[in-house]
């Protein structure tokens, strides 16, 4: 059997992006509580994803949507990762959100802050991943929020980031403009 190139480095991007879901679920999350959302998206899925980021642009005046969107295309595979808002029952203790405790925070539809944390901790699991099997990647704001307007991760899922990745002579994520 001949495998050529690039059939291996595109097996090689799904099997990282599977174990940097795996990573991001076993990262440590607040209280042992977890309530991560993760998936891949790649082909058609993945055409969807940029087409919202380019819908988007323009509703949001976010130019750098449509230089992402371009990215993802270039992209092979995307790792979605979110985190549902759930409050930590902290309470009194904490106030960390803004909100006397996580009731008066749930009730006012506030963002408990382990959430962002745990979400970022995850991220950072991922990446790691990523940097150590040499596959590119760059860490999305607008990626993950054209998926959470399309509901990918589901709508209990509040904030979520997308990591496109790739494996070519050029990481298409560095000389970015704009």
């Amino acid at each position: 059997m001949i495998q050529h190139s690039r059939e291996a480095e595109e097996a090689a991007v799904i099997h990282v992006a599977r174990k940097m879901c795996a990573a991001a679920r076993t990262a440590p999350k607040t209280k042992g509580e977890d309530y991560l959302a993760a998936c891949i998206l790649t082909g058609k899925e993945k055409e969807e994803l940029a087409n919202q980021m380019e819908e988007l642009s323009p509703k949001l005046s976010y130019g750098f949507f449509m230089r992402d969107a371009a990215n993802v295309r270039d992209s092979f595979a995307v790792v979605l990762l979110g985190i549902k808002n759930q409050a930590r029952k902290m309470n009194e203790g904490c106030r960390y959100c803004g909100f006397e405790n996580c009731s008066a925070c749930m009730e006012a539809g506030g963002m408990c802050a382990f959430g962002p944390m745990d979400l970022g901790i995850a991220i950072g699991s991922a990446v790691s991943v990523a940097a150590d099997a040499r596959i590119d990647n760059r860490v999305m704001f607008s990626a993950g929020r054209a998926a959470k307007e399309l509901g990918i991760l589901g709508e209990d899922v509040t904030d979520v980031i997308g990591i496109p990745l790739s494996a070519r002579g050029k990481s298409p994520y560095y000389d970015r403009k704009r």
